[in-house]
């Protein structure tokens, strides 16, 4: 049935654009200046190596709390997206997103089912992303579909464990971590990112080598790196990052090889230190992910 077929494709939509979204967020920084009274603790330190600016940015960063997001991101011929909100991790990964496709085969999907964009809201034990009149008429009523982390993991096997692992305990000084795991930091130079100064750090990430690298992370520290890009399909990824004088992150730039093509991330952040609020939607507005997925028949699988 032609409906179904197309629900289930946006299900699978929906759920690929919360592991989408965290991956923009998780991996950058902010831009502007900091919401809280602590982090211009390292500010000033500018002659110091590239690992230890670096360290100081992804303790600044991951102390923050919560920042502004502004995020484009393009997965090969699949899809290209644009987020904008406000996430915070403090206590588990927190936040509400606009996420609209721009292009690619998800983008023409979605047209299919009445809107090329979503809300999305992030919190502690569930994902819920908000779908369009038409795909509420496919869904008895409902417009919101949740994804509960523990339903992930146990639906969609080790894939499902890494989904739920990256949307409970990201923080967004992923790409710092992975620089200092690569091995292959450099500092670029001093550069303005709209209208602030700060310092560009680059480098290239190669996941077979990773644990050989002398990295001053721990063996475990790179055993989970290792373990979360194999799960996502990275083989290789070019970082760089633009790092304020508070050491905190104002810019990211990704690009990788994926097992599904090429994949290149920008995000931009914003005040640190911005009130999140994150509510779960009407229960009367809203349906579960595992409970359609048995409605269809679909068992145990996610795609």
């Amino acid at each position: 049935m032609k409906s179904t077929t197309v629900r289930r494709v946006t299900l699978s939509i929906a759920l690929t654009t919360a592991l989408t979204g965290v991956a923009a967020c998780s991996s950058a920084g902010s831009s502007g200046g900091s919401g809280k009274g602590d982090k211009a603790v390292h500010k000033g330190t500018t002659q110091v190596s590239p690992i230890a600016a670096l360290r100081s940015a992804e303790k600044s960063t991951d102390s923050a709390d919560s920042a502004k997001v502004e995020s484009t991101t393009t997965m090969g011929a699949m899809m290209s997206m644009k987020a904008d909100g406000v996430m915070g991790w403090a206590d588990g990964l927190t936040g509400t997103m606009t996420i609209t496709y721009t292009g690619g085969t998800m983008a023409d999907t979605m047209r299919k089912t009445g809107s090329t964009s979503m809300q999305a809201r992030y919190l502690p034990d569930a994902y819920y992303a908000k779908m369009s009149d038409t795909f509420a008429e496919q869904a008895g009523g409902k417009h919101w579909i949740r994804y509960a982390y523990d339903d992930l993991a146990k639906l969609g096997g080790s894939s499902g464990a890494y989904l739920k692992d990256q949307m409970q305990n990201t923080t967004p000084n992923q790409s710092v971590k992975l620089l200092l795991a690569s091995g292959d930091v450099r500092k670029v130079g001093e550069e303005s990112v709209r209208g602030e100064q700060t310092t560009h750090y680059s480098g290239t990430v190669d996941v077979a080598d990773l644990a050989t690298k002398s990295s001053n992370l721990s063996a475990s520290q790179l055993t989970d790196l290792k373990k979360q890009l194999t799960a996502a399909g990275v083989s290789t990824e070019q970082i760089d990052i633009w790092v304020n004088g508070d050491d905190l992150l104002v810019k990211k730039a990704e690009k990788g090889e994926l097992s599904t093509g090429t994949m290149s991330s920008t995000a931009y952040y914003s005040d640190y230190g911005v009130k999140v609020s994150a509510q779960e939607p009407p229960a009367s507005d809203t349906a579960d992910f595992k409970d359609l997925l048995k409605a269809q028949g679909a068992g145990g699988t996610t795609s």
